[in-house]
């Protein structure tokens, strides 16, 4: 688990799930997200998102291109919001 994003409005964390010993090595960047995935938390709307698979690829890519523009916080929440606006689990605290 590594938290890769927390500002006001959102957290994200990646959760990377070793099936074996051949999983234990970290991918490269340009290598698919195979296992785990991403948990994405609205703050304000106390909901959250678990991505997994196409989506979470598809999320990671999204992310690595805005990175490379040098987003602001605003911006970046933008990109999250699209995600975190299929959440439909609410938060709950435990």
């Amino acid at each position: 688990m590594q938290m890769l994003y927390n500002s006001d409005s959102f957290a994200v964390v990646q959760f990377d799930v070793p099936g074996t010993t051949e999983d234990m090595v970290a991918p490269a960047p340009h290598e698919p997200l195979t296992r785990g995935g991403y948990e994405i938390v609205d703050k304000f709307a106390r909901k959250e998102i678990f991505i997994q698979g196409a989506l979470a690829e598809t999320f990671k890519q999204g992310v690595q291109a805005l990175i490379e523009t040098d987003p602001s916080e605003e911006e970046m929440d933008a990109y999250i919001e699209r995600y975190a606006a299929m959440s439909q689990q609410p938060l709950v605290l435990h």
